[in-house]
């Protein structure tokens, strides 16, 4: 399992494909929520699994799916 503790704050959140998802608000639970004043999240907070993390490093939370596959899977947040 992954140490969710390594996901910090503004960490950029990136696809399989090297493509930019969108920027770690925090982690809630079991989800990453992301921030809401990211063009790439379509200035909406948007809530990502923590089971779609494949590795953190210092620049960045990599997902182990693509850009495209992960915006069509998060749920946005009401």
């Amino acid at each position: 399992m992954m140490d969710a503790s390594l996901i910090r704050e503004h960490l950029e959140v990136v696809g399989s494909d090297g493509k930019h998802v969108g920027r770690v608000d925090h982690v809630v639970g079991t989800e990453i929520e992301l921030a809401k004043l990211d063009l790439g999240g379509g200035l909406k907070h948007h809530m990502i699994p923590l089971s779609w993390v494949d590795h953190v490093d210092d620049d960045a939370v990599h997902l182990s799916m693509t850009q495209e596959d992960a915006k069509a899977g998060w749920r946005e947040k009401h």
